[in-house]
């Protein structure tokens, strides 16, 4: 669980900067020998405060995590409670729109 606490806080703190990534998967995420996480790949971020963009990087990141890892719902879920704990006040509307993308991506599943 501390990899998904590690990605919390960055994905917090990148947002907090009004920093969308972009491409947040677990392949742009790295673990230094020294145990420190960076995040590389920044070809398609962009500075937004919009909670759509946000909640997408989220998304990425959740579905990144789902296809390659066993345990991905309960990392998922400590990563948004990190999330939550450092990015304070603004993370609560990116949640909600995050269910909302999650809600569009199922229905695209499911209609091809």
């Amino acid at each position: 669980m501390e990899a998904a606490r590690e990605m919390g806080r960055i994905v917090a703190t990148l947002h907090k900067n009004d920093v969308v990534h972009g491409d947040l998967t677990t392949s742009n995420i790295l673990r230094r020998h020294t145990g420190e996480y960076v995040v590389i790949d920044f070809g398609l971020s962009s500075v937004s405060k919009l909670d759509e963009d946000m909640a997408v990087d989220l998304y990425v990141l959740e579905r990144a995590l789902i296809s390659t890892h066993i345990g991905a719902a309960e990392m998922f879920d400590e990563l948004l409670r990190v999330y939550r704990q450092v990015g304070g006040d603004f993370t609560a509307s990116v949640i909600t729109r995050l269910n909302d993308v999650r809600a569009r991506g199922r229905k695209k599943t499911m209609l091809g």
